[in-house]
């Protein structure tokens, strides 16, 4: 029996700058977090926000609710 090769995927397709402000205890909170699992700050808020708020049903139903949704679906990946 042989075993399928697993490739490594790309990180941070299309990653963008961005400036935001966040609190002290968040951002030690991530810093411990990356630290943790041996990835950038960067990388932990991206795969937790890509990971999680999808799962926001409300935030989802909210989406599908909004008139002319087709650029947000496929911007976070739900294209129908």
């Amino acid at each position: 029996m042989t075993k399928q090769l697993e490739f490594i995927q790309p990180k941070n397709k299309n990653a963008k700058k961005v400036d935001w402000n966040i609190s002290e205890r968040t951002r030690s909170l991530v810093s411990f977090y990356a630290e943790y699992c041996e990835y950038t700050e960067e990388e932990v808020v991206d795969e937790f926000l890509q990971r999680n708020l999808v799962k926001d049903e409300q935030f989802i139903e909210w989406i599908k609710s909004i008139r002319n949704n087709k650029r947000m679906m496929k911007a976070i990946g739900l294209e129908e």
